[in-house]
């Protein structure tokens, strides 16, 4: 893509409906961990990230892989591959590769609440020995299957910790990316918006203070910056148009490895604000979830704060 990427009104009975319809689609589709009719009283979070080893959680209960180059495929050598094993791919010798992220985010998740379900799409290109690479084309495809498939596997939100920002060539100024107006991506995150499924993106890592990445930059998309502290944000975090919610950004997990670490910035922030509302939502108007949270000042600024 242009420019790489850092890390990263419903009613009740209108709620209670889409439930319902789940269990009469889903009878006999089988899939590793638990049918999407057995995801119906679960809460269920969509992660879209670099790639996963779904061996290692019995949290996931579907995947999914968006990529756009054959020599960096998904697992069935397409750019497209569904079911079992599809967010996998080959893991690089260094724990500290950028391919590793979705396995940390998966963890933030569920550090945040060991009982979620999880939906897995791979969006990332991965190398035959580990490098990866994101491409806004499969990013968007990828937020379009969620808008498609929410009802299917009871998705309750979708969390992006991803951003991507440009580079006016001529002015070497950093701007937003092309794809902040991507009309797939903006009709795909409305179409979620409309079935009370918020999406949770990063607004990334770049120490801007004029906007946010994408793709934190579309429209009702919920941009989450990273606290270092209950007073102030993390260095790094950007802060522009776009912001719209915070979280501390630091979460203790294990690596791949299973080392101990802890994860820092508006990846772990966002996944950390999306459990967070699928632990907590009571399927409540998402409006009136954002104005039942504790609100912090940063900068002068009220945001709503996400806790885990």
């Amino acid at each position: 893509m242009s420019g790489s990427f850092k890390n990263q009104t419903i009613t009740n009975k209108e709620k209670t409906m889409k439930k319902a319809l789940l269990a009469v689609l889903s009878i006999a589709i089988a899939f590793t961990a638990m049918q999407p009719s057995q995801a119906q009283d679960q809460k269920v979070l969509a992660v879209i990230d670099t790639a996963i080893n779904s061996a290692n959680f019995s949290s996931i209960i579907h995947e999914v892989c968006f990529t756009t180059s054959k020599p960096m495929s998904c697992p069935n050598g397409q750019l497209f591959m569904e079911g079992p094993g599809s967010a996998s791919a080959p893991w690089p010798k260094s724990i500290n590769n950028g391919t590793y992220h979705g396995d940390s985010m998966v963890k933030a998740a569920l550090a945040t609440d060991p009982n979620l379900k999880i939906v897995f799409i791979r969006f990332a290109d991965v190398t035959t020995i580990g490098n990866h690479r994101g491409d806004a084309k499969a990013l968007t495809a990828a937020i379009d299957w969620v808008s498609k498939n929410a009802s299917k596997y009871s998705i309750d939100a979708l969390s992006i910790s991803q951003s991507g920002v440009s580079t006016d060539l001529k002015t070497k100024q950093r701007v937003l990316h092309p794809a902040c107006t991507d009309s797939t991506t903006i009709s795909a995150v409305a179409q979620l918006k409309t079935i009370n499924v918020p999406t949770f993106a990063a607004t990334g890592n770049d120490r801007l203070t004029n906007l946010v990445g994408f793709p934190a930059c579309i429209p009702d998309v919920i941009g989450v910056g990273a606290m270092g502290s209950p007073t102030q944000f993390e260095k790094a975090t950007n802060t522009g148009p776009g912001l719209d919610m915070v979280a501390l950004g630091s979460v203790a997990i294990t690596k791949y490895n299973g080392s101990p670490t802890s994860i820092s910035g508006s990846s772990g922030a966002t996944v950390v604000t999306a459990a967070s509302y699928v632990r907590n939502s009571t399927g409540q108007n998402f409006v009136d979830y954002i104005n039942g949270l504790v609100k912090v000042v940063l900068s002068g600024v009220s945001y709503p704060y996400a806790s885990k």
